[in-house]
């Protein structure tokens, strides 16, 4: 369900940039490939929203979806690093978007400790652990440098994230039932875009 939430949040998204202001569930499936009785189904909690002929009100229902997807805490995630890259990745829109939610940012340097980046406040990395449990993270994303990257995705891993996605030079060594990512064109887009435009 949450899957499908996601991929509805991204279609509405589209459309509300390109001004529309109701969308029917068949649209919805047309871009999707989601049944469009799946979606009235999915949809049917959120009813009020959705009128017979009228389809829905686009903004309502990025409003309720975005709600669903933080209560079920699918999508938290920890930004580990604050550096130039962390700021570019904590601050880009793109996980927003997609209901994604950098729920807590860590770092090693304490002069970075409490200064907010993307509006959460940097902690140290050693309350990684505490603050993982607390707010359902299960995906860390590293934004270190080379010789730290290792040290991180351990304390990642010890915290039970299972899910990296690592944005730095290293490679890593990890659990089997850990996924790792390395690199994203999307963040490296954005990186490229962040040093030009600084």
């Amino acid at each position: 369900m949450a899957a499908r939430l996601s991929r509805y949040l991204q279609v509405l998204t589209q459309a509300k940039k390109m001004g529309k202001e109701r969308i029917s569930s068949q649209e919805i499936a047309d871009y999707t490939n989601i049944n469009a009785t799946q979606i009235r189904r999915d949809l049917s909690g959120f009813g009020k929203f959705g009128k017979r002929g009228v389809g829905y009100n686009i903004d309502s229902l990025l409003g309720e979806i975005r709600k669903i997807l933080r209560t079920q805490g699918q999508h938290n995630i920890a930004l580990i690093g604050a550096g130039r890259l962390g700021e570019a990745i904590a601050s880009s829109p793109i996980f927003a978007e997609h209901g994604i939610t950098i729920a807590a940012v860590f770092d090693n340097d304490p002069a970075k400790l409490g200064r907010k980046i993307g509006g959460v406040p940097i902690s140290s990395l050693g309350e990684l652990d505490e603050i993982a449990r607390e707010r359902n993270i299960i995906v860390g994303v590293l934004a270190v440098p080379a010789d730290a990257a290792q040290g991180a995705a351990d304390a990642l891993v010890a915290a039970g994230v299972k899910i990296v996605f690592n944005y730095s030079q290293a490679l890593l060594d990890t659990p089997s039932d850990v996924q790792v990512h390395t690199s994203n064109p999307a963040v490296e887009l954005l990186y490229a875009l962040y040093f030009h435009l600084t």
